[in-house]
Formats: structure tokens, sequence, C-alpha cells
């Protein structure tokens, strides 16, 4: 979307303000004023408001009342428990999906794996994150449990915001290339092995944070971030 024209619609907002969020030009707590952002996209404040509730439903921003809008901050000790909290679950649905994952799965698997790999350098932070977490969901798909897709699929919609915000690009590949690491062994049927490669992956993917990457928000003016 070109913001020298006015926006036409909501979603091309937050699609907008989404992709300057990955592409930290609005680190973590960079306050978004919904008047200067009514002069950028030349747009009301209804509309602007929209944006933002799409952008809070994704978790890219949080709504504070009395303060407005401001680009979401998780802090190290909140990521280092969702991290250690998928690694409990995550050991076992490695091994339920060894036990139950058909040759159908597998080759669903790893076309997903083949869009990864053919996306990584191509797609914005937030689709690449979302395609990396999107892999674990699968798994819990192959399960069959509700319950644990369900937790699952909220646990990795918070890492991946983490992710975004604290990871460079060559981690996100590693990533990709552990996946397949994982694939390999679970068809195997190692199921051992498949656990141990979870909890490596996910060990990996914590210690590659960097969380002094954005340690304080933007010092310029919020128009001129975005019209970089």
């Amino acid at each position: 979307m070109s913001i020298t024209q006015p926006a036409e619609s909501a979603n091309d907002i937050a699609t907008h303000l989404a992709e300057a969020i990955a592409a930290r030009k609005l680190p973590p707590g960079t306050k978004l004023r919904e008047e200067a952002l009514c002069r950028l996209y030349s747009v009301s404040r209804t509309k602007i408001r929209a944006a933002l509730l799409i952008l809070s439903k994704d978790k890219l921003i949080n709504m504070v009342p009395d303060k407005g809008a401001m680009v979401s901050q998780p802090s190290e000790q909140e990521s280092r428990e969702i991290f250690a909290t998928r690694r409990i679950i995550e050991a076992a649905l490695a091994r339920e999906f060894t036990a139950k994952a058909k040759p159908a799965d597998y080759r669903k698997l790893e076309k997903h794996l083949k869009e990864e790999r053919s996306t990584l350098s191509q797609v914005p932070s937030k689709m690449r994150q979302q395609l990396l977490g999107d892999f674990h969901v699968l798994l819990a798909d192959v399960v069959g449990n509700q319950v644990l897709k369900e937790i699952v699929r909220e646990l990795v919609g918070r890492s991946s915001l983490i992710t975004m915000l604290y990871q460079s690009e060559r981690d996100a590949a590693c990533s990709s290339d552990e996946h397949a690491a994982f694939l390999a062994a679970a068809r195997s049927g190692d199921a051992d092995k498949a656990a141990e490669l979870m909890l490596h992956h996910l060990s990996h993917v914590e210690a590659a944070l960097n969380f002094d990457i954005n340690a304080s928000p933007a010092k310029r003016d919020l128009v001129s971030a975005l019209l970089i």
C-alpha cells in the first residue's frame, strides 16, 4: 500500500503497520498516536481505530486505557516462560505425533516445509514467523486432541510475536532446517529422538532471541519512521 494515497480500508492500514513492526521500524513500546496516523493515511479517526483493533486482536499492539495504543513489548521473563511451557508440552506432542502420524500426514508436512524454505527470504517477517509456527500447529492437528491443539496454537501465536521482534532472519532459516530434522526422526519411528530434537529446536530458538535489538522505543517521529 502506498501511504501517499488514502488507504482503502482499515485492513490496509493494519497490514502496513504490521509490516513496519515486523521490519522493526516501530520497535516494542512505540506509541501509536491516532492523530498522527490520521494525517499519515488521510483517513478518519474511526478507520484508524478499526485498524488498531485488528492489530490488537493479533497481539501486535496493546490498547492501554487513557494511554492509547503501543507496540507490544513482551518481557524477557514472559518470553522465557512461554518457551519453557512449550518445551514441556511439545516434547510430549513429538512422541504422540510419532506414534500417530500416517504417510498422508508426512506428505502434508513436507509440503509445508517446502513452502517454508521457498518463502523464508521473500515474505515479511510476520508471515515468515506464522509459517514457522504453523508447523507446530500442524503436528498437534495430526495428534487429534482439540484441547492440545488450542493450547499449542495460543503458545505458538505468542512466541511468533516474540521471535518476530527479537529473532534474526538467519535464525529463522535454522528453524526450518530443524523442522526437517525433526520430521525425519519422527518418520523413522524414533520417538525419543523426535522429542529430543523438538526440545533442542525450542531451546535453540529461545537462545537466539536478542532482547537488546529493540531495547527502547523509537526516538524518531512516528510518521517519519513509517515513511522510511
